[in-house]
């Protein structure tokens, strides 16, 4: 993925591999992604009856523990893990292929044509597979923090989802979701690359592989970049699959404006903190496992 990396990707071993590695880092970093989704179900100022008020990530995580156990920070952990596995194996496959067609004749890849590329898989990603895993992690973690839960489990709350909303009910908020996941990838990706081979220059060793620690700071840095400049569409996203939506809002600019007005510009970065913490560990991991599982499947098929 950097930009004088003259290799072009196997799309199986790129399919494998950021399948691998999604599922690892959803598993590890998913109670920041518990805390940030409770944070902005509650950017529209509305609580459901029954629900805690946080003040900040901290408290979130606190109340929650106390309140439901710890195990309630892994509400909906399946999907997403499941969901996360399914969107980094599509994205890296996606953002590998549409890198090697974007290669000049000497095979680098420069920084705008990542960030297409990065572009072009986000989007990929968020109509195949981030908005019904996103959909209905959001909403079986607003059913878990109402007066009377309905959902019992992945499988029972995704059934009652399409029974009373249709398949539409798994694709609420399709369009931010392409709108984040696009700006998250093309900017993580184009990042990455530069980060990655600016390590490589301080090193001196050409397109050589990366110490695992290396991957996993060029990833990290990635990962804060991306926090800053796409939270408004994650909290937009965020809002359009709670379980009020429907009643709320009319679409997703709809939304938007609603959540400033009540809360002004800042509330539009709610969530930050967890979103951080979770990115800056998921783009270590997921860049590191993917380049370590990629490199491995490559010294076994040869």
């Amino acid at each position: 993925m950097s930009n004088t990396n003259k290799k072009s990707k196997d799309p199986i071993l790129s399919l494998l591999s950021g399948t691998v590695a999604g599922g690892v880092e959803g598993v590890v970093t998913y109670p920041t992604e518990y805390v940030k989704t409770r944070l902005q179900l509650q950017a529209g100022g509305k609580l459901q009856p029954g629900e805690l008020k946080f003040t900040g990530p901290i408290d979130c995580l606190a109340k929650t523990v106390k309140t439901k156990g710890i195990g309630a920070i892994y509400t909906g952990v399946s999907a997403l893990a499941i969901g996360n596995a399914a969107k980094a194996g599509v994205r890296f496959l996606t953002y590998d292929q549409i890198a090697n067609a974007l290669r000049d004749k000497d095979g680098k890849l420069s920084g705008i044509r990542s960030m297409l590329a990065g572009l072009g898989a986000g989007m990929t990603e968020a109509a195949l597979v981030v908005t019904p895993s996103e959909t209905i992690k959001t909403k079986m973690i607003h059913d878990r923090n109402s007066a009377s839960p309905r959902y019992r489990g992945l499988i029972h709350g995704t059934r009652l989802i399409v029974a009373e909303e249709g398949l539409g009910g798994i694709y609420r908020g399709l369009g931010p979701v392409m709108a984040r996941q696009g700006a998250n990838s093309a900017v993580r990706f184009s990042c990455y690359s530069y980060f990655k081979s600016t390590l490589q220059s301080w090193r001196g060793k050409g397109d050589e592989p990366l110490p695992s620690t290396h991957t996993f700071a060029a990833g990290a840095l990635a990962g804060i970049v991306t926090v800053y400049t796409t939270m408004p569409l994650d909290v937009v996203k965020t809002r359009m699959q709670g379980l009020d939506a429907k009643t709320l809002y009319k679409n997703s600019v709809d939304c938007l404006i609603q959540v400033v007005k009540q809360n002004g510009i800042f509330s539009l970065w709610k969530g930050t903190t967890p979103r951080l913490t979770r990115l800056i560990f998921s783009g270590g991991i997921v860049f590191t496992v993917y380049e370590k599982v990629y490199q491995g499947l490559e010294f076994v098929r040869s």
